[in-house]
């Protein structure tokens, strides 16, 4: 297991899309298992097998990125998924 906290965070958009291609290939080629820790919604949703949404220290909602996206069950997590504008279509 590899923690990567903020991973892509202060890279621009070109190096960041390079670091995530290597994390990948890294988990496709030796089954490495990653723990993202992330600002990045539109990051957790592309690349994350399970999602997990953190409110004040606490875990409100686990799941698959589909149902997290689509279907939220805390209002937390469907308020921050509507104040990204390129992740609101998503919201349901």
């Amino acid at each position: 297991l590899i923690v990567a906290d903020e991973p892509t965070s202060a890279l621009d958009v070109s190096v960041q899309g390079q670091v995530m291609n290597l994390l990948l290939q890294l988990r496709r080629s030796h089954g490495i298992s990653f723990l993202f820790i992330t600002h990045n919604l539109s990051l957790v949703l592309s690349v994350a097998d399970r999602v997990g949404v953190m409110y004040k220290g606490d875990l409100i909602e686990v799941g698959i990125p589909e149902t997290i996206a689509s279907s939220s069950t805390h209002e937390y997590t469907r308020r921050l998924l509507a104040a990204n504008p390129d992740l609101s279509a998503y919201v349901g």
